[in-house]
């Protein structure tokens, strides 16, 4: 019973890093997608990736709709963190065309794991 009490003053003490509660970090989140869809020109043209604005634009949707079920504002908050980042080092051209090119890669094939279609890969 003792436990509970202090898991539950911990989960109450514990402090936010940018947002105070929801709605400030749903305004986070919408001020840093409007920041990346605005670049998102710029980005195509610096870059010269061979994806329209529109496919890119497609794409960032689909990043931030790929966390949409998080609630947890810390969470968030580190999610909205690394967005930035990822957005000032696209804009300094800190990134090279394959770092931005690595979003619209698909997902790994998984490895083969019975013994035919270990040899016909190739692996061991």
């Amino acid at each position: 019973m003792a436990s509970r009490e202090a898991v539950r003053r911990t989960v109450q003490s514990v402090r936010p890093i940018l947002s105070v509660d929801r709605e400030e970090a749903r305004k986070r989140v919408l001020n840093l997608y409007k920041a990346w869809y605005r670049q998102i020109p710029y980005i195509v043209m610096d870059y010269d990736i061979p994806k329209s604005v529109e496919q890119c634009r497609d794409k960032l949707r689909e990043e931030f709709l790929k966390h949409k079920n998080v609630t947890d504002i810390r969470v968030i908050d580190m999610l909205v963190i690394k967005g930035q980042m990822e957005l000032k080092e696209s804009v300094e051209i800190w990134k090279q065309k394959a770092h931005i090119m690595r979003y619209w890669k698909e997902s790994q094939e998984p490895k083969p794991t019975d013994f035919l279609s270990k040899f016909l890969s190739g692996q061991n």
